[in-house]
């Protein structure tokens, strides 16, 4: 698989949930066929029944606008502490949620799936001995999921670097000790979802929020890319429009560069722009993606959209 445009379905959350409906736009208005699925479009805690007669026509419709789901990821109202909450049992219950997500996921097609590592509480992440202890819960957790990603044919897991110590990865050092915590007995290895505006905008190393280095640095371990422009002020999910690419840091030309010289051969490049529920924005969510896939599909071999 070469590098590869796709997009996540987080835009469609709530505002185009049924299948026949995200499917076409994703194939005939956004030109696109490689797809990261969100929960938050079917969450597994639904009665199975009713989870795989959504999935079902979602396969159909995937498979009638020519759709690969490829990875699937948690979303907006999915990111909470999960494997890194301050109780065992809701621990325990994340960890069965993903897996009926996983199972969902390859129900689905994909290959892998994830989300964030875990977000700790304020109490906890500022307790440095219960911190550790919260670190090495999740690795036992993800492990645990690793496993269970083996049996049921996944081929690998994803999580994303965060921006702030407490939802963990704000830095590559901090990054690069949660991969290395993550090798030992996992029979799937644990990839890294790469988001081109997360890092710690407060650390002293300016390459904590330079995109270019963190690929250079995980080029091994990157299985997919979320793409957004990125401004100064890091406050959302902006699209590559030319309101925003005349302010944005985030350079298509640059960054397929930069992937190029690292080596990295495999790996999805996956627009994940959303919009606030509010005017103008909301009314601007189609054309605002429509220009941001032309963006990039400039720089792209469109065989590979």
């Amino acid at each position: 698989m070469p590098i590869v445009l796709g997009i996540n379905t987080g835009f469609a959350i709530n505002r185009f949930v049924e299948p026949d409906d995200w499917t076409r736009i994703v194939a005939e208005e956004l030109g696109l066929h490689i797809v990261q699925f969100t929960a938050d479009l079917l969450n597994p805690w639904y009665e199975e029944k009713i989870v795989y007669s959504q999935a079902e026509k979602i396969l159909n419709c995937c498979k009638k606008y020519n759709i690969k789901i490829t990875t699937t990821f948690t979303s907006q109202f999915t990111r909470v502490n999960h494997l890194l909450h301050p109780d065992e049992e809701i621990r325990r219950t994340w960890i069965e949620w993903f897996k009926r997500f996983f199972k969902l996921s390859v129900f689905l097609g994909a290959e892998g799936g994830g989300s964030h590592f875990g977000i700790m509480t304020v109490r906890d992440s500022n307790n440095p001995e219960i911190r550790k202890k919260r670190i090495i819960q999740g690795v036992e957790g993800w492990r645990e999921l690793s496993e269970f990603g083996a049996e049921i044919g996944m081929k690998y897991l994803i999580w994303e670097p965060m921006s702030i110590s407490r939802e963990v990865g704000e830095t590559i050092e901090e990054t690069e000790k949660i991969q290395n915590l993550c090798k030992l007995n996992f029979p799937i290895p644990l990839l890294l979802c790469l988001d081109v505006d997360h890092g710690d905008v407060t650390s002293p190393n300016p390459d904590n929020t330079n995109p270019h280095a963190w690929i250079r640095h995980f080029k091994k371990a990157i299985k997919v890319i979320h793409l957004k422009q990125s401004l100064q002020d890091k406050g959302g999910h902006y699209p590559f429009t030319q309101e925003y690419n005349s302010r944005g840091k985030i350079i298509p030309k640059k960054i397929l560069q930069t992937i190029h010289d690292s080596g990295i051969e495999d790996c999805y490049l996956i627009l994940e722009i959303s919009h606030r529920e509010r005017n103008p924005f909301e009314k601007k969510v189609l054309s605002d993606l429509k220009e941001s896939v032309l963006y990039w599909k400039n720089y792209l071999d469109n065989t590979n959209c």
